[in-house]
C-alpha cells in the first residue's frame, strides 16, 4: 500500500546575507505598520517571513527591539522620500502633491503610525524619538523651501513647524474617525491651513510678509491661496463701516 504523500510546507529558499536581512525587515516592518510594537513578537516576524525564530535573532541579535529601530528607520525613509517634488508650476501644486504622498502613506501604515506618533509605546527609545524628529525637520525644510524661503527666520520657521504638528494631529484623527472626510478633502483643508498661516504671521512679520507675496506671485488665479482669500472674503461679508 502506498504512503500517503507528505503534507506541502513552505518552500525555503536559501538567500544571501542582505536579500535574508531586507525579507526579515520587509515582514517586520509590515506587522509594525499595522499593529502597536508591542503587540508584535519575533514569532509573529518569523512566520510572516516564513522562517524560524533563531534565524530572526541571527540577523538581528538586539531582538524585537533592533528589528522594530530599523524597521522604523526603513519607513522613515520612506516617508522622506515622499517629501521629495521638484519646484516646477504654482507652490500650493507641489504641496498638495506632498500631502497626498504623506497622506497615503498614513493610510497604508494606519496602527503603526498612530503607535509612533502618539508615544507610550514600550519600544520607544530615544534612538526612535530622534528618527521621528529628523523626519519632521526634513518637512519642514522640504515646506519652506517649496515656500520660497531659502533663509528662514524664526517666525517663519516656528510657523511652518506648527503646521507640521498640525497635520500629523490631523492625521491620527483621521484615522480615528475611520478615514474621514476623503483624503483629497482633507488635503484640500491642510493647504488651507498653511496659507492662512502664512498669512497670519506675514501681518507682523516682514520677512514673512515677502516670502508670502513672492508665493501669490507664483499662484494662478485661480489656485488654492486666491480660492482661500475669495471664501474668507465672502465668509466675512462686506466690512462693517464706523458706528455713528
Amino acid at each position: 500500500m502506498t504512503s500517503p504523500a507528505p503534507a506541502t510546507t513552505r518552500a525555503y529558499r536559501r538567500l544571501g546575507v542582505e536579500e535574508r536581512r531586507t525579507q526579515l525587515l520587509d515582514a517586520a516592518l509590515d506587522l509594525f505598520a499595522h499593529l502597536p510594537p508591542e503587540d508584535v513578537s519575533l514569532d509573529d516576524v518569523a512566520e510572516a517571513a516564513g522562517v524560524s525564530r533563531p534565524l530572526v535573532y541571527r540577523y538581528f541579535p538586539g531582538g524585537k527591539q533592533e528589528l522594530y529601530e530599523k524597521a522604523l528607520r526603513s519607513a522613515a525613509d520612506e516617508l522622506e522620500e515622499c517629501l521629495a517634488e521638484p519646484r516646477t508650476g504654482p507652490p500650493t501644486g507641489h504641496l498638495a502633491r506632498i500631502v497626498d504622498r504623506y497622506l497615503a502613506f498614513v493610510d497604508s501604515h494606519d496602527a503603526g503610525f498612530s503607535a509612533l506618533l502618539r508615544g507610550g509605546s514600550v519600544a520607544e527609545t530615544s534612538r526612535t524619538t530622534a528618527i521621528v524628529d529628523e523626519v519632521r525637520r526634513a518637512a519642514a525644510e522640504q515646506i519652506l523651501r517649496h515656500l520660497g524661503a531659502e533663509q528662514p527666520g524664526p517666525r517663519l520657521r516656528m510657523m511652518v513647524r506648527t503646521w507640521i504638528a498640525a497635520v500629523e494631529a490631523a492625521s491620527l484623527i483621521w484615522l480615528d474617525e475611520r478615514k474621514q472626510p476623503p483624503a483629497p478633502e482633507l488635503r484640500d483643508w491642510l493647504l488651507d491651513h498653511l496659507v492662512a498661516l502664512v498669512a497670519a504671521t506675514a501681518a507682523t512679520d516682514p520677512e514673512t510678509a515677502r516670502t508670502f507675496r513672492a508665493l501669490l506671485d507664483r499662484e494662478p488665479p485661480d489656485g488654492p491661496a486666491a480660492t482661500l482669500a475669495r471664501r474668507i472674503e465672502a465668509a466675512l461679508g462686506p466690512a462693517a463701516g464706523p458706528t455713528p
